[in-house]
């Protein structure tokens, strides 16, 4: 994990976080176990560019005497950039002793004191760094804006859509629209830039200074979702990601079951035929639930969106190409006609810039009911 907090008009922090569960772990002369791993940022003018601007690196070493203790490594690089200036950073985590790699980009933007990435959750018990704008309702969270230290600002909340995606195939509109808020309050930094909120129920939490313009003020948007956010293991958040494989009937039969926790199980062992299988289907079809909500949570959580969907159904695309408009998903060789593209476009969002949309084409009818039919027999689908 990785993100990018702005101090100032001109430095600027690179968190990153490494859990030891990923990192090979040596015993050395008979001492305690150590990892090495190396964190490496480059940025670029946009996602298409291949000149670099500048570089900068670090070097993570750690030592334990229970290597399989799962842990967080959380550190930092400062960054240089150009007041104003908006471009991409490509953050590389290097395993030194498994000589294998894992990347993260994020696109910087670099305007004044309200752009987001001048805004920072934190855990505050700690002051450490969050790496996501999306928790868990009812935990405590703080934020940090060293630049609006002292300022008074109004928090809108706006109830988050509840809506699912239609199957890659369908024609049906859709409301592509910002929600309207439904309440706000006003909050404090304190002289250190500092802001310890309160309890606050789920919804869309948006922090900005008033404005008498119109539509919503540049700002910080705070996602708070269920509580069990990431993760799909409650019985009505196991059921609901199975409406994409179900008919409305099977699903408004199950939501109806006093226990839809047996109800779901109860579905992918007739669905696989026995409990093993069924065990595997259920751990993969979450597992990429999960997946998704690490990763594609917008508006809603990212096994709701159209990244979301395609990720469950289908798996991790061979290619991934990025572009300021959107993504392009290939599953097979590229300009293969037995290929399958799924394209998605950037939509315009006061909230967030990761609410991605996919253009959906009839042509795809038969690839996803060939697939959905795939996992109803417990079979699971990854090209």
């Amino acid at each position: 994990d990785a993100r990018v907090h702005h101090l100032d008009e001109e430095r600027s922090m690179l968190y990153f976080k490494l859990n030891t569960a990923d990192l090979l772990y040596k015993a050395d002369g008979g001492g305690p176990f150590k990892a090495r791993a190396r964190v490496t940022y480059g940025s670029f003018a946009n996602w298409e560019s291949r000149e670099l601007l500048d570089s900068a690196s670090t070097l993570v070493q750690d030592a334990s005497s229970t290597p399989t203790e799962e842990r967080e490594l959380i550190g930092s690089i400062p960054m240089n950039r150009n007041s104003g200036a908006s471009f991409v950073v490509k953050v590389v985590a290097r395993d030194l002793h498994r000589d294998n790699e894992s990347a993260v980009l994020i696109r910087v933007d670099g305007r004044d004191a309200m752009a987001s990435q001048h805004f920072m959750p934190i855990d505050p018990a700690n002051g450490l760094p969050l790496f996501s704008d999306h928790q868990p309702a009812g935990a405590p969270i703080a934020l940090r804006n060293e630049a609006l230290a002292g300022a008074t600002l109004r928090a809108s909340r706006y109830p988050m859509p509840q809506s699912m995606p239609t199957p890659v195939f369908s024609a049906e509109a859709r409301e592509r629209n910002d929600p309207a808020p439904d309440s706000s309050f006003r909050v404090t930094l304190d002289p250190n830039g500092r802001l310890d909120l309160p309890a606050m129920k789920a919804g869309i939490y948006h922090f900005a200074m008033d404005s008498l313009a119109s539509g919503i003020a540049p700002g910080y948007t705070l996602f708070l979702l269920d509580k069990a956010f990431p993760w799909v293991d409650h019985g009505k958040d196991l059921l609901k990601p199975l409406r994409f494989i179900t008919s409305m009937q099977e699903f408004e039969r199950f939501s109806k079951e006093a226990d839809t926790r047996k109800a779901v199980e109860r579905f992918w062992i007739d669905a696989s035929g026995d409990r093993e299988r069924a065990r595997e289907a259920i751990r993969i079809y979450y597992g990429r639930a999960e997946n998704a909500n690490r990763h594609f949570s917008a508006l809603t959580e990212g096994w709701r969106t159209d990244r979301g969907l395609v990720h469950i159904i289908f798996g991790t695309p061979s290619t991934i190409y990025r572009s300021d408009r959107g993504e392009t998903w290939t599953y097979g060789e590229e300009n293969n006609i037995m290929s399958l593209t799924f394209n998605f476009v950037r939509r315009k969002s006061a909230f967030t810039d990761n609410d991605l949309w996919l253009e959906r084409d009839a042509t795809l009818k038969g690839a996803w009911y060939r697939n959905v039919e795939s996992w109803r027999n417990g079979r699971v689908y990854q090209n």
